[in-house]
């Protein structure tokens, strides 16, 4: 999961490893059911904290759940740019956005589950995919590489079939997923102003590794 300046000292340690578990805890239940009716101390007692610390972390469990899904993205974001740290070009950075994604399908399930339920409500968030993916629009748009006008329009199109492809990889399982997402990739590069001989090599350039 995400991680951030380690805590100073002991108190600060235990605290934050309570936050964490609770987080952890609301993740889960996102992933399993989605259901966010789940009682404080049911959460409590999934997290393996007293039902007490949980009002020293959050004020209500509308806030925990926003956490959970802020995490969530986070991570995902996280896990995509340790892939992409390598490329340049910001047209393979949107593709292999896409075809990495797919992929998380079978190595990250929990992410992605929380992604295709919650991740409608945070196409224009500032933590996980979404200001990564703003920035390399922007670039592509600065240095001509796209030809879309807008870099916040196409980000609300380029999430919306970002997750379109993650419920397609969970709901249809027995679909080639690289191909699905090298296909999805290939139209909204186009939709970027990409001619098509070079949207179609773009998104069959050889992916960087995503380990399981």
């Amino acid at each position: 999961m995400p991680t951030s300046a380690p805590p100073k000292n002991r108190f600060e340690r235990r605290r934050a490893e309570t936050r964490q578990a609770l987080v952890r805890a609301a993740r889960q239940i996102l992933a399993e059911t989605g259901d966010t009716s789940a009682s404080i101390q049911a959460i409590a007692e999934r997290a393996d904290v007293g039902f007490g610390s949980f009002y020293n972390h959050f004020e209500s469990k509308t806030e925990l759940f926003d956490a959970a899904v802020t995490d969530a993205l986070e991570e995902f974001g996280q896990v995509i740019d340790e892939r992409v740290e390598s490329i340049d070009d910001p047209a393979e950075l949107v593709a292999a956005g896409f075809r990495l994604t797919a992929r998380m399908a079978d190595s990250h399930p929990e992410l992605m589950r929380i992604l295709r339920d919650r991740g409608l409500s945070h196409i224009h968030s500032d933590r996980g995919l979404a200001p990564r993916a703003l920035r390399d629009l922007e670039i592509g748009i600065a240095s001509g590489r796209f030809t879309c006008g807008n870099a916040t329009t196409a980000l609300s199109a380029l999430g919306g079939i970002l997750l379109s492809l993650v419920a397609l990889r969970l709901d249809r399982p027995d679909l080639d997923g690289d191909e699905a997402a090298s296909d999805l990739a290939e139209m909204v590069l186009r939709m970027l102003g990409l001619a098509a001989d070079d949207a179609h090599e773009v998104t069959r350039r050889p992916l960087p590794g995503l380990a399981r």
